[in-house]
């Protein structure tokens, strides 16, 4: 299981990359590195994925300086916060930030 004080402590220390897709995910929502960065260091997590066969994971909901609402699923490689994938959350899937649709 993974803790946000630890998802932030390694944001702040510069301590985690991004997986290939979720860059590529981030470019695509025309999210800069910085906004990934805001919305992990103010977040808090929504919900927690048991070892899917890579290892545990959770998804963070947080806010860029401009209030946009971005989800973050990380992940822990060792020592290491992974980003492996962000998105702006929007209908369907989800009804605001915090709830699925």
């Amino acid at each position: 299981m993974l803790e946000i004080d630890w998802i932030k402590t390694s944001v702040y220390n510069d301590h985690y990359r991004y997986s290939r897709h979720g860059d590529q995910e981030r470019q695509n929502d025309n999210l800069t590195l910085a906004d990934i960065s805001q919305a992990l260091l103010n977040g808090r997590i929504l919900e927690q994925y048991p070892d899917t066969g890579r290892g545990v994971s959770c998804l963070v909901v947080g806010f860029t300086d401009h209030g946009i609402p971005i989800h973050v699923v990380c992940g822990k490689m060792g020592a290491v916060l992974v980003i492996i994938t962000v998105y702006i959350p929007m209908p369907p899937k989800f009804t605001n930030p915090f709830e699925r649709g």
